[in-house]
């Protein structure tokens, strides 16, 4: 983790709760991610991992509590904060080329069409240049493959030099290969830009490497904490409310035994992008 304990945190929860009708998701959440720090946000569907990306986004009201960033209170489409959807496929008559998906990152908040200039330009091919993805930046976005699409969403997402990227299930339809790169691609970018990095995920696996502070989602409870001390079968069997097995293998963390079913996909997860960003 880049930063310090001194570091002002870059994001702070205080209290937080979120509850929809008599269903309550977390409540009293406390937490601060500093500068250049990596949590993984893990836990089964349903239990309000993309709601939390979407408050701290200013998407979602919290039913109690503050979400503040850089000491404010979180507003829709700040500039210093970057984001990264699921991989999603886009059709073939998408006409925009991979470094006009870049160059939204870099002015896309602008009125009008973006403004081509000098600057913008020489930004998008640094950016290109640091995703790996110079060779294909003329190419239609849409005829790159899985895994080329996903690193310039990852282009996309820190065109802007973000102070906070958010990754909302960034790996999902990638195979192993393509989620180790773009794994490493995004700590590579959070290590030279000092970015702190909120990544959602169901296999924390391809990520665990890079991963300070692990924040768990399960059975309206939460815990935080580094991975070895999350990752646990007493810790996890508590939030599951029944026997969960943890096992480690060959630098490999697996979850044994919670309910099958649990939390089903609804509504509450359902992704709502935004404005601007491709996905």
């Amino acid at each position: 983790m880049t930063g310090g304990r001194n570091s002002t945190p870059v994001l702070s929860l205080s209290a937080a709760s979120l509850s929809f009708g008599e269903r309550q998701l977390w409540h009293n959440l406390n937490l601060e991610v500093q500068p250049g720090e990596f949590l993984a946000v893990l836990g089964p569907n349903g239990t309000g991992k993309t709601s939390l990306i979407k408050a701290i986004l200013g998407q979602q009201q919290l039913t109690g509590g503050t979400v503040e960033f850089l000491g404010r209170p979180v507003a829709r489409g700040s500039r210093q904060i970057g984001y990264i959807p699921q991989q999603k496929l886009l059709d073939r008559s998408t006409p925009l080329r991979a470094r006009d998906v870049v160059a939204l990152g870099v002015d896309g908040h602008r009125w009008g069409l973006p403004v081509s200039s000098r600057a913008v330009k020489a930004r998008v091919d640094e950016v290109l240049e640091s995703v790996g993805a110079t060779d294909y930046g003329n190419v239609p976005v849409a005829m790159l493959s899985g895994g080329e699409q996903q690193r310039i969403r990852v282009g996309q997402s820190i065109a802007a030099r973000p102070r906070l990227l958010l990754c909302d299930e960034p790996l999902l339809s990638l195979d192993l290969h393509h989620q180790r790169s773009v794994s490493e691609l995004i700590d590579e970018q959070r290590t030279a830009l000092g970015t702190a990095v909120v990544f959602v995920t169901h296999d924390v696996n391809p990520i665990l490497p890079f991963v300070d502070r692990v924040l768990y989602l399960a059975g309206g409870r939460f815990r935080v904490g580094t991975p070895d001390e999350v990752l646990r079968s007493e810790v996890l069997s508590y939030m599951y409310d029944t026997p969960v097995e943890v096992i480690r293998s060959r630098g490999r963390v697996a979850v044994l035994g919670a309910p099958e079913g649990y939390g089903v996909h609804d509504h509450l997860e359902h992704h709502e992008r935004p404005s601007g960003v491709l996905g």
